[in-house]
């Protein structure tokens, strides 16, 4: 009797994924063989095989990347969707899936260490700061809702929102531009129509805001009009700017780097609580959609952080204290420094750097994922620690 050879079964899907999605082969390694490559030269000879495309924003998906693949299944792991063409997704009937608010609250944090950053530079409390949101989303209501505990009054502007009724006191644009402290910035990049987002603060938007306001963007970098925003820096119409993301990304225009406050390489969400959770949610959409079961759990992969040392620092200011405190939870003062060596970078090897600063970021924990006895933390702080920057008080009191 001739022996049976049993071979392994073939895999069942076979996946492209962009190497810097979080934990991409533990949680899809049992789903079939997936090949990584860096998000940046993920081509169509790669998908000659592929089923299943895993990307982040550095990809842009479109027609000539999938026409002669034979993809059945899209996904981003990530909040925004503009570097997709979700025509020619469908047009070849290729499903497609994202991770909206995955990283809401890691962006939330980036903007609070930021602002406790620059008022303590800048000796001011934000407390009593009125602070304008253009964009009112995941992100945007995170924001609002945390930043009530820190003591900010909060303006609101999302327009599309506001025609659908939502409850909410939303004010028009140029409402919140005149009235606001802060101008914070978390829209889609829509690039026409009446919702327009491309160059949203021109140069006549960003002469509408209050002199000396504070300006941050942290959604798409046209958002923002790159020229105008040197010439309201330079000429001391605005006080201040902190800058996620670049017009002309992945070189930021140096003598914008160099007027502005606090400037990081396209960071904002990259907390890795933020990362794996973008991850999970498409690990989620892959089982529906091809109707497959996994053992693969994000529950474990990063658990809570215990902060047993308080920052220290003397209780007379609010701001010096919380940014001690953010401090230890996420340096941002190090994305800026990393981001500032650029500028003594070859013009020709900055555009490889700064994606390396984003390939190679450092794990960076959530401010929701610490815990903190309260002990150490002053009574008239405590409403600001755990309602505002996030952290888990735990313990008696008293």
């Amino acid at each position: 009797m001739t022996p049976v050879i049993c071979a392994d079964p073939a895999p069942r899907l076979h996946i492209v994924a962009d190497e810097n999605i979080a934990d991409v082969e533990a949680a899809f390694g049992d789903l079939g063989a997936t090949r990584l490559a860096p998000g940046d030269r993920i081509t169509p000879a790669i998908l000659a095989r592929a089923n299943v495309l895993l990307v982040r924003s550095v990809t842009r998906v479109d027609a000539a990347l999938v026409r002669s693949s034979s993809l059945r299944f899209v996904g981003s792991a990530t909040i925004g969707t503009d570097h997709v063409d979700l025509d020619a997704l469908h047009k070849h009937g290729i499903a497609f899936a994202h991770a909206p608010g995955s990283n809401a609250d890691s962006v939330v944090e980036y903007v609070l260490a930021a602002l406790l950053v620059l008022a303590r530079r800048r000796g001011e409390p934000l407390r009593g700061k009125t602070l304008g949101i253009i964009g009112c989303g995941n992100i945007g209501k995170r924001l609002f809702a945390r930043t009530q505990a820190l003591g900010i009054r909060t303006l609101v502007c999302d327009p599309p929102l506001a025609r659908a009724g939502e409850q909410h006191a939303y004010l028009p644009l140029d409402a919140v531009l005149s009235k606001a402290d802060i101008v914070t910035l978390h829209v889609p990049l829509i690039r026409e129509g009446s919702d327009r987002t491309v160059h949203l603060l021109d140069q006549a938007a960003l002469r509408r805001l209050k002199p000396g306001a504070w300006l941050i963007n942290t959604s798409r970098g046209r958002v923002v009009c790159g020229e105008a925003l040197k010439h309201a820096l330079a000429e001391g119409r605005l006080g201040a700017a902190i800058l996620d993301v670049w017009e002309t990304e992945p070189v930021p225009d140096p003598t914008l780097l160099r007027l502005v406050d606090v400037a990081t390489p396209h960071i904002a969400g990259y907390s890795a609580d933020g990362k794996l959770c973008g991850t999970a949610m498409l690990h989620a959409a892959v089982l529906q959609h091809f109707g497959l079961a996994s053992s693969w759990t994000p529950d474990a992969e990063l658990p809570p952080v215990s902060l047993t040392a308080s920052p220290g620092t003397t209780v007379e200011s609010e701001v010096a204290w919380l940014d001690d405190l953010a401090r230890m939870l996420y340096d941002i003062r190090q994305d800026d420094a990393r981001l500032r060596a650029s500028l003594k970078k070859p013009a020709h090897e900055r555009a490889a750097y700064f994606n390396n600063l984003r390939r190679s970021y450092p794990r960076r924990r959530a401010f929701t994922r610490h815990t903190m006895p309260s002990l150490l933390v002053p009574e008239a702080f405590r409403a600001a620690v755990a309602r505002g920057l996030g952290v888990r008080l735990v313990g008696q009191v008293g």
